[in-house]
């Protein structure tokens, strides 16, 4: 089985994983919202493994 992991993925996920956010990610990767969340699902079936909680909003 192949186990490369595109890099492109991995430098999504640590930004996302920096900002807890895919928007945030998204504006410093000049991606859109949507492809973020691509990648990291990507990621996530590639790994076998859910990466983040999604939908859950955070009040300070």
């Amino acid at each position: 089985m192949n186990r490369n992991i595109n890099l492109n993925w991995l430098r999504t996920f640590e930004a996302t994983a920096r900002y807890l956010s895919f928007t945030a990610a998204s504006k410093e990767l000049g991606l859109t919202q949507t492809a973020v969340s691509i990648q990291i699902k990507s990621l996530e079936t590639k790994l076998g493994q859910k990466l983040f909680i999604r939908g859950l909003k955070v009040l300070v």
